[in-house]
């Protein structure tokens, strides 16, 4: 028999619902904004497509559009959420609030990849990576849902080697297994 430490955890790593500024195209990152009408219909729709899974515990980014989706899914079970800052969306710098437009605009190297003055993608791909390993450890063959950001989740999927770059719709989940120090996506 496997030991608990050495038993894989399943993370359900999901996107928030949908925000005025996603509609807007308009940076986000660490910038706090709340759910619009169709982000709180997300949330709802999450609880009942993950209403049959069985959840030992419910994470999120301390956002408040990551909190929102995570209580969606969270209350009816009676589970707390609990925030982490280490699932934060990217810190952008000086772009969060500019939209896609204004960025190319005002920032031309944005065209070759360069992404402004805030963290690089091995910033938040560490820090992920190392808040969804304590969560696993913490909840050794559990399945645990996680709420947090576009940027996050693609990091993830990159380190797991799955297709990491496209844009992620509010709300989507991806199946990951932890085991130690692996990865797997699952879905």
């Amino acid at each position: 028999m496997a030991s608990l430490a050495s038993m894989a955890t399943t993370i359900l790593l999901a996107r928030h619902g949908e925000t005025d500024w996603n509609l807007e195209r308009r940076v986000q990152g660490h910038t706090d904004r709340p759910l619009n009408g169709t982000g709180h219909a997300q949330a709802l729709a999450l609880a009942k497509t993950l209403a049959h899974e069985p959840l030992e515990a419910v994470y999120a980014s301390d956002l408040s559009r990551a909190y929102e989706t995570a209580r969606a899914v969270a209350e009816p079970r009676r589970l707390p959420v609990r925030t982490l800052p280490e699932l934060r969306e990217k810190d952008f710098g000086t772009w969060e609030g500019l939209t896609d437009e204004e960025i190319l605009s005002r920032f031309p190297d944005a065209r070759r990849g360069h992404w402004g003055d805030g963290e690089t993608h091995e910033d938040v791909a560490g820090r992920v990576v190392a808040a969804l390993r304590t969560i696993a450890e913490r909840h050794p063959g559990a399945t645990v849902l996680v709420v947090s950001h576009g940027g996050p989740l693609r990091a993830v999927l990159s380190h797991c080697s799955a297709a990491g770059d496209g844009p992620i719709e509010n709300c989507h989940v991806a199946r990951l297994e932890i085991e130690g120090v692996d990865f797997r996506w699952l879905d």
